[in-house]
């Protein structure tokens, strides 16, 4: 059986749910973002219990077919994006596609109905947090940022910066208090 979590974006989240499965006597083969699969089924009291405790802590459980396809999008996209160190080799769609066994075209206009956006809107929404995270660092220069993220030139990637910040790369860097957003957020 598997549980679809959503929220669940982060190493740490995956910690904070396998310690409240294990609160509630939920036993866990595999927890991994936003998805959970177990060892045998809860009971309703359990899965109540863990439905309550994760609420608290800002997640949710995924009941409904086009929440759990929404959910996987963002996973997939997050993974990408923040977790992964491996470049994309073919497009966005392509890889949404192969990943979730979907048309990527039923993708699309399920996200953009659902989210009020479109996918890649919210894919260069999380590139540009991840620039953002990188910049703070200071251990990366633009260039290296860019072809770190699949950029196929500093100028879009400081074009699309702008475009999302309303703020040159280069001035963002210089602030002191940058102002990042947290995943869950875009």
């Amino acid at each position: 059986m598997k549980l679809y979590i959503r929220n669940m974006v982060c190493s740490r989240c995956k910690m904070v749910v396998a310690s409240e499965l294990e609160k509630t006597g939920i036993v866990p083969l595999h927890v991994e973002l936003g998805e959970v699969e177990l060892k045998k089924e809860p009971t309703a009291k359990q899965l109540q219990q863990f439905s309550d405790n994760i609420k608290q802590l800002g997640f949710e459980l995924i009941d409904d077919k086009k929440s759990k396809i929404i959910d996987k999008i963002k996973t997939v996209i997050i993974e990408l994006v923040h977790h992964s160190n491996e470049e994309l080799t073919e497009n966005l769609s392509h890889h949404l596609s192969a990943k979730l066994h979907h048309d990527y075209s039923y993708l699309s206009n399920l996200f953009s109905e659902v989210e009020g956006t479109t996918i890649e809107k919210y894919y260069i929404a999380q590139k540009i947090e991840k620039v953002k995270e990188l910049l703070m660092y200071d251990e990366l220069s633009l260039s290296q940022i860019a072809v770190d993220l699949g950029y196929s030139s500093v100028a879009h990637l400081s074009s699309q910066f702008k475009k999302q910040t309303g703020l040159t790369p280069t001035f963002f860097k210089s602030l002191k208090e940058n102002k990042r957003r947290n995943i869950e957020e875009l």
